[in-house]
């Protein structure tokens, strides 16, 4: 990936991430079964759900399979018990890494991450051992252009807590995990539409890495990411291909 701006950064991760979704349903249905579990059928009182519902929408999976993912997560029909689980490590170069997932399945979880992370650089940490590395928030992502005093004011009324412009004119959005459903309307009640928008782990700083440590951190993430259990995997990493 050229260059070194948070947005390609970010960019680059989403795009692997869409693609990977885009492979299979399997991980959108454990997610939407895990909130349900966690918080509830209805998508009204539970965030987390009205996201992954968000986001099964987008990928175009079949409305009765969301239905039935709901339904399993709420003990209204039989399915597997899924667990979430967070892993953390370090790859090539020093980078950090959070992945997270969701198995029926830990021991088998744990082998395939463990395997990843040693075949390509990497080792298991503990937990604790690089999460104070990085900020769980949500996050919008809005391309230049937008107004930045309007944004701004709007955004903290809805309950952001920091609104950054990078020198391409990019503005970036961060608020709490809990306030990402209030900052959202906010923006769709004011035609406010971000290129981007999830609740994430931001790092708090970043590792810029290129030639053969790049190489090898990008293989790293692949390995990890084709992982059937992993959902989503964060870095501290910006890979450089200059």
């Amino acid at each position: 990936m050229a260059g070194h701006s948070k947005w390609a950064n970010i960019q680059h991760r989403k795009n692997r991430q869409d693609e990977r979704r885009g492979r299979t349903f399997g991980r959108l249905i454990k997610e939407i079964t895990v909130a349900a579990r966690m918080g509830g059928g209805d998508a009204s009182s539970n965030p987390r759900l009205r996201l992954a519902m968000d986001k099964a929408k987008e990928a175009n999976l079949p409305k009765d399979k969301v239905n039935d993912a709901i339904k399993r997560g709420t003990g209204q029909l039989d399915g597997v018990n899924y667990e979430e689980v967070r892993y953390e490590g370090y790859g090539p170069g020093g980078v950090a890494l959070i992945i997270d997932c969701v198995t029926d399945n830990k021991t088998r979880t744990v082998s395939d991450v463990r395997h990843a992370l040693s075949k390509n650089g990497g080792n298991l940490g503990t937990d604790g051992s690089v999460s104070f590395l990085f900020r769980h928030c949500s996050q919008f992502i809005f391309e230049p252009g937008v107004d930045e005093e309007t944004l701004l004011e709007l955004m903290l009324e809805a309950g952001a807590e920091d609104v950054n412009v990078d020198k391409d004119g990019v503005i970036e959005v961060l608020g709490e995990p809990k306030n990402f459903s209030s900052i959202k309307q906010s923006l769709v009640s004011n035609h406010l539409k971000p290129i981007f928008g999830e609740v994430t782990m931001r790092a708090l700083s970043e590792i810029k890495v290129s030639g053969s440590i790049g190489t090898q951190v990008q293989k790293l993430l692949d390995a990890i990411e084709a992982i059937d259990d992993v959902q989503n995997i964060y870095s501290n990493s910006v890979i450089n291909s200059d």
